[in-house]
This record gives C-alpha cells, sequence and structure tokens, in this order.
C-alpha cells in the first residue's frame, strides 16, 4: 500500500499533540489561580471605598432673557379712495409709489350736468329768498297771512338743501385724500368710468409700519402692551419698536396670541411685507449657569442634576432649562451653593455615599476641556 503525503502530515500533527501533552502543564476547566482573588472579593473590596466624584459649588446669577419674534411688516393702514358719485376720470394727477399729505387731489371726475343743477338749484334759491321777503313785508303790514309766510319758509328751506345738495355732489367730481401715505395699485386710469364706491386710489400709512409676529402661550404673560423691541428686517435694517397689541385669544391651530408693535417710519425706508424678527428684552431674572454635560436622567426621565450633600450622600435636583448656547445653560429650580456633581454623575446613584473632589468654575472646566480637545488633535 503506497504511503500518502497527507498521511504523513496527519501523523506528523497526531505526534506533536502528544508530545504537548505529555510535557506540559495541564489545566482543568473552571479552576481559577488560587492566588488571584475571586469576583466576589474584588467587589467587596471595592465596596469598601467611596466612589470618587468631582463637584462644584454653584451660585445663581443676573440672568438677562431675550424673546424673539418671528413675524412681517405690515402697513399701519391700507385706503381704497372710492367715486362718491358716478362719472368719468378726467384726470389722475398721481401716479404709483409717490407720497401723498392730507387733501392732495387724487382724482378728477367729469362734472357733466352736475354745473347746470347747481345753478339751476341757486336760482331757485334767490327766487325763494325774494319770495320769502316780500311776503313778510305784507304780512306786517296786514296784506298777507301767516300760514302764506310758513309756506314760502319751507320753499325757502327746500331751495336751499337742493344747493346744498348741488354743491356736494359738485364738490364729490374731485376725489382728495383723506390719509398721508404713498399711492398704491388698483388705480383708476383716465377715462375709466366709476360708479359710487368704485377704487380711484389706494393709499398705503407706512408710518407708523406695523410688525406683526406670534407668541406662544408660555411667553404671553412675560410681556406687556409699551415694552420696548429691536427688530431686524430680512434686508438687514434693524429699526426700535414698541408693543401696541397682545392679542386676547389664541390661534386654536398654533396655541399662539398675535402680537403687533409700532416701528417709526418717518423716512418711508420700512417696506410692507417684509420677513422680520423682533428681540424683546425681558425682565432680568435669577438663574443658574451649568455646562451641558452636568445634566443627566432621573430614572422617571426627568432632567436635572445630581449633587453632594453635607452628607455626602448623592441627591438628585430636577431643573427647567430657560436658554441653551454654543456650550453652556441657564436653568432655573436649583438652591444657591449647591455641590453639583460635574463628572462621575452618570456612575452613581441617588443615596450613594460618594467621595466630593472639588473641581474649578465653569469656564475653567470649559477651558479645560477645550485644551485637552486641542490636544487630542495634534
Amino acid at each position: 500500500m503506497k504511503i500518502r503525503g497527507s498521511h504523513l502530515v496527519a501523523l506528523a500533527i497526531a505526534a506533536g499533540f502528544v508530545g504537548w501533552m505529555y510535557t506540559g502543564e495541564v489545566i482543568v476547566g473552571g479552576q481559577a489561580d488560587a492566588s488571584q482573588p475571586t469576583i466576589v472579593e474584588r467587589e467587596a473590596t471595592r465596596s469598601e471605598k467611596a466612589f470618587r466624584v468631582r463637584t462644584q459649588r454653584i451660585q445663581p446669577s443676573e440672568r438677562q432673557a431675550t424673546l424673539v419674534l418671528r413675524g412681517r411688516t405690515e402697513a399701519e393702514a391700507k385706503v381704497s379712495v372710492r367715486a362718491e358719485t358716478p362719472g368719468t376720470v378726467e384726470q389722475r394727477p398721481v401716479v404709483n409709489g409717490q407720497e401723498i399729505a392730507v387733501g392732495d387731489l387724487l382724482c378728477v371726475v367729469d362734472k357733466g350736468v352736475r354745473s347746470m343743477q347747481l345753478s339751476q338749484a341757486q336760482a331757485q334759491l334767490s327766487q325763494a329768498q325774494a319770495d320769502f321777503e316780500a311776503t313778510d313785508k305784507l304780512v306786517k303790514r296786514g296784506f298777507a297771512t301767516r300760514s302764506q309766510l310758513r309756506a314760502l319758509r319751507t320753499a325757502l328751506d327746500a331751495a336751499k338743501s337742493a344747493v346744498a345738495t348741488a354743491e356736494q355732489d359738485m364738490s364729490r367730481t374731485e376725489i382728495r385724500a383723506k390719509v398721508a401715505g404713498i399711492v398704491q395699485e388698483p388705480l383708476a386710469e383716465v377715462g375709466d368710468n366709476l360708479a359710487p364706491g368704485d377704487v380711484c386710489v389706494t393709499v398705503i400709512d407706512t408710518d407708523p409700519m406695523t410688525f406683526t409676529g406670534q407668541v406662544s402661550e408660555q411667553d404671553v404673560g412675560s410681556i406687556k402692551v409699551g415694552m420696548e423691541a429691536v427688530v431686524r428686517l430680512i434686508t438687514g435694517q434693524k429699526v426700535k419698536g414698541t408693543i401696541t397689541r397682545i392679542g386676547i385669544a389664541a390661534d386654536p391651530a398654533t396655541r399662539t396670541f398675535e402680537v403687533e408693535m409700532a416701528l417709526p417710519n418717518a423716512d418711508g425706508s420700512l417696506r410692507d411685507g417684509l420677513t422680520a424678527e423682533a428681540r424683546i428684552a425681558l425682565t432680568p431674572t435669577q438663574a443658574y449657569e451649568v455646562a451641558a454635560n452636568w445634566l443627566t436622567l432621573a430614572d422617571d426621565g426627568t432632567v436635572g442634576v445630581r449633587a453632594v450633600d453635607s452628607t455626602n450622600k448623592v441627591t438628585f435636583h430636577p431643573v427647567t432649562i430657560l436658554s441653551q448656547g454654543e456650550k453652556t445653560m441657564w436653568v432655573s429650580g436649583l438652591e444657591p451653593n449647591l455641590n453639583v456633581i460635574v463628572l462621575g454623575q452618570n456612575f452613581v446613584a441617588q443615596g450613594e455615599v460618594v467621595e466630593a473632589v472639588p473641581a474649578g468654575s465653569v469656564k475653567e472646566q470649559l477651558s479645560q476641556s477645550d485644551a485637552s480637545t486641542t490636544e487630542a488633535t495634534k
């Protein structure tokens, strides 16, 4: 029988394994080295020594909160100047974008038969006045009765009323501005036939301009009418404004309240319909500035910080986050001189006794953290 190479390899491996079994040490599985402590012994030793954490005592400081509202600019008033008498537009001396004042002429409607009607009414008034005066003299002489005089008085009053109506109708052929502002479309063109109520021109009153935004139901109680704000337009322009109105009822869909601010615009530089952002400086309050990584979660998901009390036991304190910066945040709900755990808070539990090691201030810790990050990237 011919011996193959594979048989020789198998025999060599078997011989080497047998030799190792006779010359090497045999370790029975499950048996540990008697010289090494067991896991139970190691845990017992560790539990005798308190876990070391780094702590920082905190103090409240004054926080100037700012409420940010987003909205848009709106003209104070948009007035459609309408015709009060029918007729054809003969003149429109203003153009789109022109600034006008109260009383400026906007449109002229043809007078038509109005001049003739006014002349006729004035002639009838003159006749009624003459008849009344003549009859009055006759009554004083006893040649006319009082009833005749009263009838002529009625006719005279009617003639005066007719003249006044004709004069008013005539004056309505000249349509003048009732408010100051800027002319805007829609505009009537020369030759257009206007009926009573048709638009001659549209006037936008832009001084003051109005900023309209929304405030949440959580923040509506922190503002009031008369508070000042800085409004920044999408164009980059900034202007100071004053709150003039806060909505009484919330929007059912967004649960927000409408806020209006008056923006001075004497030079007309502010435009209607621009996206804007308003910043309102609120009343300063006492709060705590903490590093973001100090925060942790309780078993029920509550956000807070862990601290060490006078007996070196861990305590949990829930917080309310007021605002968040790039590296720190402002919170409320803590107490002065609280010894907050700033390192190791996620490895201890409430009620556990720990060893507290004082740390530096918040800014010092952030500087050290930045330095460590820089060194690690080199």
